[in-house]
């Protein structure tokens, strides 16, 4: 079984206003199609998404310029969601205080009580061990992955 965390706190309105903002830098993101850090990125481009990849060791990823790290990025950024061990996750949000983004979303499994107390500090809401796919699906459509083959 997986960690346990303690819950964000954020109630399914949170979450649906959350994934309201469309500008996303993507730490971690994978070129590998069989990683979450790949397919979920990918699938929130085809939900109107725009994905900035963060990942030191690809140029492009799914077509996109690829950012060695969040300091690079120079555009207004709303969520910074976070595809990385917890254990190394605090340096990513120490650079995601220089960008201001509204959100930093560290994905399931990921959760680091350091980095949430200082984004929280200085404004910016923190959001762990959710996918933001799963909540995606969850929160918006009655099933995930529907076919509208025959209506």
């Amino acid at each position: 079984m997986g960690q346990i965390f303690e819950s964000d706190g954020l109630s399914d309105e949170e979450i649906k206003r959350i994934l309201g903002y469309k500008n996303v830098a993507v730490v971690g993101m994978s070129r590998d199609p069989t990683k979450p850090a790949h397919y979920v990125p990918k699938f929130l481009i085809k939900q109107g998404y725009k994905i900035i990849p963060v990942n030191p060791f690809a140029d492009e990823i799914l077509g996109l310029k690829v950012y060695k790290s969040l300091e690079e990025i120079q555009e207004p950024i709303d969520i910074v969601d976070v595809f990385r061990p917890s254990d190394q996750v605090l340096p990513f949000a120490e650079q995601a205080l220089k960008l201001k983004p509204k959100v930093f979303w560290m994905q399931e499994g990921i959760y680091s009580r350091e980095a949430k107390e200082l984004l929280s500090k200085e404004g910016i809401v923190a959001v762990w061990n959710r996918c933001m796919m799963k909540e995606h699906n969850r929160l918006f459509k009655s099933k995930p992955f529907v076919s509208l083959g025959k209506l």
